[in-house]
This record gives structure tokens, C-alpha cells and sequence, in this order.
């Protein structure tokens, strides 16, 4: 099992509406091609940063199914042009889980 920690930091004053945008628009496309494991937004430290970790079973799966999203025509058009706007910096991290983590 592959786990993909993604972080983004959002424009200050802008986390709310980056939130409300994934929530309605993003998530339910977004969840045709990886599974959600948790989603936080920072209140103490580097503010301004959403966490999501989504769930592979392989990196293949996940390289195919990352290709399926940005091919998907609402992704591109309903989701990305307002996202963007919103985005300072992004940093993907690919986990595997220890044999003693209770998610694995």
C-alpha cells in the first residue's frame, strides 16, 4: 500500500475558499481516482496549508489513475483554473507504511 501526502499553501485569506472550492468541486472528482485517508488544514505553525493523504495500491495504479484525472474534462475546466489561483507552493511526499502503523 502507497500512501501520497500532498500539502499546499494557499494565498493568506484565501484557505476558506480553497476549501469550500475542493469540497464541492474537487473532492467528488478527485474521488473516482484515489481514495481519501485525511484531509486537515493547519491552525498552529506554517499557516495556511491544507494536508490530504490519498490511498494507492501501487505507484502503477497511482500513475495511471493520476493520468485519468488530469485528463478528466470537469477536472481540467470546473476545478484546476480556480484552484490554481489560490495555490503558493505544493509538495507531494509518496509514504509507505511501517509494520507496525496501525494504517497500513
Amino acid at each position: 500500500m502507497y500512501f501520497e501526502m500532498r500539502t499546499y499553501t494557499i494565498h493568506p485569506g484565501m484557505l476558506s475558499t480553497y476549501m469550500k472550492l475542493f469540497e464541492d468541486v474537487g473532492l467528488p472528482i478527485l474521488e473516482k481516482y484515489a481514495q481519501l485517508v485525511s484531509y486537515w488544514f493547519t491552525d498552529i505553525g506554517e499557516l495556511n496549508q491544507v494536508i490530504h493523504v490519498w490511498r494507492y495500491e501501487s505507484l502503477d495504479q497511482r500513475t495511471i489513475n493520476r493520468k485519468k484525472l488530469y485528463e478528466d474534462p470537469d477536472w481540467k475546466t470546473k476545478f484546476l483554473p480556480d484552484a490554481m489561483q489560490m495555490l503558493e507552493k505544493q509538495e507531494n511526499k509518496i509514504m509507505l507504511a511501517a509494520n507496525f502503523s496501525p494504517i497500513k
